[in-house]
């Protein structure tokens, strides 16, 4: 008997020779021709443990258009036993002709589309999902916040004040949350931050009707929840993507975020006006549960079987093809798990330093958009509760559709020797700086709304950039820089929001932004001097 590679041999007699082997239909036809026509042949076809015993024929002389496909939408092994009666198979050739083209050891087009999904894929769509329901989690009290603020009588101050508290503890977690991943790997704290801020949404209701300070500490626990996020799913990236899809795959998680603003800010208003506002935090909040269960489980459901269940490195998933790890593998960085971080020399690195500030000032801008929107559609342009939340979704949206539309002309550029670093970021500070400063000179609520949407919109290049380049200057501390980074963006959103509750109530709207363009300008001209797209930290 001759056996397929990696399979066990066996001598089944001088003129009797079996293929064993996991291939494709199109390969097991190429054994036709090394096959004298006038061979006779006893055919037994073992498909996923039934054998198929056929009858001894004569092969044609063209064989290759009359062999009939024997398999089934579940095959994925084939063991065919051919006995010639007058001549031996040449072994050489019958290895040769079963070696699988593709190596993925299923009938060609037998498996279905979710599971023909490269799992890198599975594990960027899982994390999309995951920023999704954080961005919902994160937005509910943008919109709650309307009537949540008749109810308990604030005024702009202490609004601007409860609106940031997310951000003390979401401040805490963010360089601690990098660490651990570094350390421990980004499922474990990805999984513990969606459970952690789910709880705690759910929980606001009930914090807020004890008292403000109450309040104030469940958002804050929520921050603690959702600062992990990043910093892990940076570190999960950083070792399932290569560099070549690693601008689209960043782009995809992100505009998760986008998508989970839009999904929080559409029904939202809905949720309110028919059960209440208490409805949003815990209609969003259980949503976590679902999540985590995937990102442990493999899910099967009659005759629908996905592979979700993630892990932190592709060396660790044992359902992993040996195809997709050796691409993985060759395509990214070492996989070695950090125990020392070098902090000195981190510190000492002025692109370091140009991706904290730049931080700094892009989420400045980010943060008050993302927080005080609806209260500007509702107090300027004069739209209810459910005009202002249906048209925040259109800036949102919009940065969803460009931050993908950036991934892949990033990655376009990419493959063929270009920088990126400093264009799709350049594009990601002015586009907002410039169509913030035309927020004051526009007549229309409509043209504000656009203005909004174009401001988003070109700031979604920044993933492309700003985001990605933690993993370009140091992959093996793509969490702890992001961590580091993310604390100076965190601190951006701390004193931005509840600065321009202040603001507000000594000044106007067109002293925010202009505050929000001076810090782009800023940001625009630190990176540009200081950045790189080189890797800097081994």
């Amino acid at each position: 008997m001759l056996a397929g590679k990696g399979c066990e041999s066996q001598v089944r007699g001088a003129n009797s020779t079996a293929f064993y082997g996991k291939f494709s239909t199109k390969t097991a036809r190429q054994v036709a021709p090394i096959v004298p026509s006038s061979a006779r042949l006893r055919i037994n076809c073992h498909l996923n443990g039934v054998t198929l015993r056929l009858p001894a024929t004569h092969l044609p002389k063209k064989p290759r258009g009359q062999w009939q496909n024997f398999g089934s939408p579940k095959v994925n092994r084939t063991c065919a036993y051919y006995k010639s009666e007058e001549f031996d198979i040449p072994v050489e050739a019958a290895v040769e002709s079963l070696n699988p083209e593709d190596g993925s050891g299923n009938v060609d087009g037998a498996a279905p589309w979710w599971q023909q999904l490269p799992k890198r894929w599975v594990v960027v769509l899982l994390c999309f999902t995951a920023f999704l329901l954080c961005n919902m989690d994160r937005v509910n009290m943008s919109i709650a916040i309307l009537p949540m603020s008749k109810e308990f009588g604030w005024n702009s101050a202490t609004v601007g004040l409860i609106q940031s508290s997310f951000f003390w503890g979401y401040l805490m977690t963010q360089i601690v949350g990098g660490i651990w991943a570094d350390k421990v790997g980004g499922k474990l704290v990805l999984g513990f931050g969606v459970v952690w801020w789910s709880i705690a949404t759910i929980l606001t209701p009930v914090a807020a009707k004890i008292g403000l300070p109450f309040l104030l500490m469940m958002r804050a626990f929520m921050g603690i929840g959702e600062g992990v996020a990043m910093p892990a799913m940076n570190n999960i990236l950083s070792k399932w993507i290569p560099v070549s899809e690693r601008s689209r795959a960043l782009a995809l998680v992100y505009s998760g975020m986008y998508m989970g603003s839009v999904t929080g800010l559409a029904l939202s208003p809905v949720l309110i006006n028919r059960f209440g506002w208490p409805s949003v935090f815990y209609s969003f909040g259980s949503l976590g549960t679902i999540w985590f269960a995937l990102w442990l489980k493999k899910v099967i459901v009659g005759s629908f079987q996905l592979l979700l269940v993630a892990y932190s490195s592709p060396e660790h998933d044992p359902e992993l093809s040996p195809q997709e790890k050796k691409l993985i593998m060759s395509g990214s960085v070492s996989k070695e798990p950090v125990t020392v971080i070098p902090w000195k020399l981190i510190l000492s690195k002025p692109p370091v330093w140009a991706l904290i500030i730049s931080h700094f000032c892009h989420n400045w801008g980010t943060f008050i958009l993302l927080t005080w929107m609806p209260t500007y559609y509702n107090q300027v342009l004069k739209f209810n509760l459910t005009e202002s939340g249906l048209l925040c979704v259109l800036p949102w949206l919009t940065m969803a559709v460009f931050a993908n539309l950036g991934g892949w002309i990033a990655d376009t550029l990419v493959s063929k020797g270009l920088s990126i670093t400093t264009i799709m970021q350049s594009i990601g500070f002015l586009g907002p700086a410039f169509f913030l400063t035309q927020l004051s000179n526009v007549k229309t609520p409509a043209m504000a709304v656009l203005c909004m949407a174009c401001s988003q919109g070109s700031d979604a290049f920044s993933q492309s950039g700003l985001y990605s380049n933690h993993q370009d200057i140091g992959p093996r501390y793509a969490g702890v820089l992001l961590g580091l980074s993310n604390t100076a963006g965190v601190l951006a959103g701390v004193f931005g929001t509840a600065a321009t509750g202040y603001i507000l109530q000594r000044g106007s709207w067109d002293d925010v932004f202009k505050v929000a363009v001076v810090l782009y300008i800023i940001g625009t001209l630190v990176w540009n001097l200081f950045s790189t797209g080189e890797r800097i930290l081994d």
